[in-house]
């Protein structure tokens, strides 16, 4: 794509936009009475305009139906979570059996390592990328701790190298193989939150069997963003949130992934509950737990019905787009457009201002690109000021991440236009 730095050139390629529609789908923010350019949909997705009569639908029928709404009306509540399973299968590229919304994210990832952090007196390391998301990096602290072990011990990190702002592939690799006598588990993000970089999942994954460990990935930045194939890359786990990329609401319910080879595999261990039981078997309530088949068998607790209910909505609108393949298409254009505006900037001023740490292969990276400046957080505040919203990641890094269902090439150009404009205002010429 030659990209051209001028709105003519934006609201061309809006027109020329066959997702351009689906913007009309979302509600977006307002800012002094225009619509806000709104880049952080990495950390909250918009509202679908359907989500809240999706919502009042089931208000209704627990109004009018009360406790039978578990088995009557049109929805439903005791089957509802189906209606989550094929679009879910779709978009992180899994069996409809492979998949079930359940709990939250990190609810689900402690739930997950129950079954497949097993370690050993010989195997019993953690392998994940440094600087994960501190969540992950709490939940797995507490799972070691939990089995017995010491963090610095029992946790591996693996960090770019000296002067480099991403991880290579081949050092993921490699610090596996090294580690192939005590490696138990190999836990990464599919996108690091903070650098944007789409870890090749795959190659990870082999090399995790390779030396007899698990691979499971946090996908909170992957899913609803980057083309994902669970099944065919042979990821025993994974779990992800459904708030930022898929848009179903703050906190909103989270997913998991379980391969089916690890189905019939009772060595398992799993933390059980009622909702996880055989459902042809469920109202027995006889003692001995016998799983649902499939990775419903993993749940717990009852679902939380207008959670799943905030989902669906959301789901449908990808469903409509046709999932991720047209998605990333956008996607590839708008960040790469953001980055052309930014490198722009650079050039004009013969200097490197801004410095974008996301990886420049789009096929290494999301929506996000995470852009490091002196006086970022002047700039971010600036850009606020003008009605685009991004995030602040301390210490150093504004993320922008245009997403190709709600924002357009002129949100992109706009941003540019404010981004450059904080130029002769924060660095000294």
């Amino acid at each position: 794509m030659n990209y051209q730095n001028t709105l003519a050139f934006a609201r061309e390629l809006d027109e020329q936009d066959n997702l351009a529609g689906f913007r009309n789908e979302f509600i977006i923010p307002q800012h002094h009475g225009r619509d806000m350019i709104y880049l952080c949909g990495n950390s909250l997705g918009l509202q679908p305009k359907a989500t809240a009569g999706v919502i009042a639908e089931q208000l209704s029928n627990w109004g009018s139906l009360a406790v039978e709404g578990w088995f009557e009306g049109d929805s439903p509540w005791m089957h509802y979570h189906k209606k989550l399973t094929e679009p879910l299968a779709a978009i992180v590229g899994a069996l409809n059996t492979e998949v079930v919304a359940m709990n939250t994210l990190t609810v689900n990832l402690h739930f997950l390592l129950v079954s497949f952090y097993r370690p050993t007196a010989k195997k019993y390391k953690i392998l994940m990328e440094g600087g994960a998301f501190p969540s992950d990096q709490y939940a797995i602290e507490s799972q070691v701790h939990f089995h017995g072990y010491q963090p610095d011990d029992a946790i591996i990190e693996v960090f770019p190298r000296a002067g480099e702002d991403t991880l290579r592939t081949e050092d993921i690799i490699r610090t596996i193989h090294d580690h192939a006598d005590d490696l138990a588990l190999v836990l990464f993000g599919g996108i690091n939150y903070y650098t944007g970089q789409f870890y090749d999942l795959e190659q990870i994954t082999q090399a995790a069997h390779q030396v007899g460990a698990y691979a499971g990935f946090d996908l909170a930045h992957a899913a609803g963003n980057v083309p994902l194939q669970l099944h065919h890359w042979q990821v025993d786990f994974a779990c992800w949130c459904s708030y930022k990329y898929m848009n179903s609401s703050p906190g909103g319910i989270s997913g998991a992934f379980i391969h089916e080879k690890h189905f019939g595999n009772k060595e398992l261990n799993r933390f059980a509950g009622w909702w996880g039981y055989r459902e042809d078997k469920r109202f027995e309530m006889k003692p001995g737990f016998k799983p649902q088949e499939g990775a419903e068998g993993w749940q717990v607790s009852c679902s939380p019905l207008l959670l799943m209910a905030a989902h669906k909505a959301s789901l449908n609108v990808f469903e409509k787009a046709g999932y991720i393949e047209p998605l990333r298409k956008k996607s590839k254009l708008l960040t790469g457009y953001l980055e052309y505006l930014i490198e722009g900037i650079n050039t004009a001023h013969q200097k490197q201002l801004f410095k974008i740490i996301t990886p420049k292969n789009e096929n290494e990276r999301g929506c996000q690109l995470s852009i490091v400046c002196d006086n970022g957080k002047a700039i971010f505040d600036q850009l606020v000021e003008g009605g685009v919203l991004g995030d602040w990641r301390e210490p150093d890094v504004i993320r922008l991440s245009p997403i190709p269902l709600y924002n357009s090439f002129e949100d992109v150009y706009l941003a540019g236009k404010l981004l450059a404009g904080s130029v002769t205002q924060f660095f000294a010429e």
